[in-house]
């Protein structure tokens, strides 16, 4: 019932955001090569793209100060990028919201975000990217968030054709600590940093080969 509502209610403001406001249905890949899809094609690619980021960021949330710590440089990727003053305000607000927030969410959190908060994180920033037209570098810039979400599924897919784990435990961040012995702050800072370089690698993508 939850993925029914996300596929609904994404499909509706897509639909608001490209057909009533404009926003083209191009895919930008490389300095002038762009791949122009038709509005039904594009409407399915960008649904799907949306909710399963939304999930995979949801994945990310496993771990106290995790997902707070690894969106700060995403928010902060989009706030460089965009010419729109409302795309950075929006950007400035999250960052300082999750901050806020990180105070009684790091470890040990006294406060958890749940799927509220990492719904709407991840929902809020597969927009920025559709309307920023920065798809190409979802994979960089949602490193970690994939990581995670594809850690669960190749091990639900071993498993049931092996009865084999390929991971200790998924989401891949329960990995690092059942199997090598990594405390929630030291995984913390590991992937908040790998967040931190993918969002400046996209952005070295984005002002060279985009902008």
């Amino acid at each position: 019932m939850k993925l029914f509502f996300q596929f609904l209610f994404t499909g509706g403001l897509l639909y608001i955001v490209t057909a009533k406001l404009g926003l083209d249905t191009k895919i930008y890949i490389w300095n002038h090569w762009i791949l122009d899809l038709p509005f039904i094609v594009y409407m399915v690619v960008i649904v799907l793209f949306i909710v399963g980021s939304a999930n995979a960021i949801n994945f990310t949330d496993g771990m106290d100060g995790l997902l707070g710590v690894v969106a700060i440089p995403t928010y902060f990727f989009f706030y460089m990028i965009t010419g729109n003053q409302d795309v950075q305000v929006f950007c400035l607000i999250m960052i300082a919201a999750i901050l806020g927030f990180l105070i009684f969410n790091i470890y040990p959190a006294k406060a958890f975000m749940g799927d509220t908060g990492s719904l709407a994180i991840g929902g809020s920033l597969a927009f920025l990217a559709v309307i920023e037209k920065v798809e190409i570098v979802i994979p960089l810039l949602f490193f970690v968030y994939f990581a995670e979400q594809l850690s669960v599924i190749i091990q639900v897919f071993v498993y049931k054709r092996t009865q084999k784990r390929i991971f200790k435990m998924t989401p891949i961040h329960y990995h690092f600590s059942l199997k090598y012995g990594w405390t929630e702050n030291v995984i913390v800072v590991v992937f908040g940093l790998i967040g931190w370089i993918g969002t400046f690698i996209s952005y070295g993508y984005w002002k060279y080969f985009l902008s």
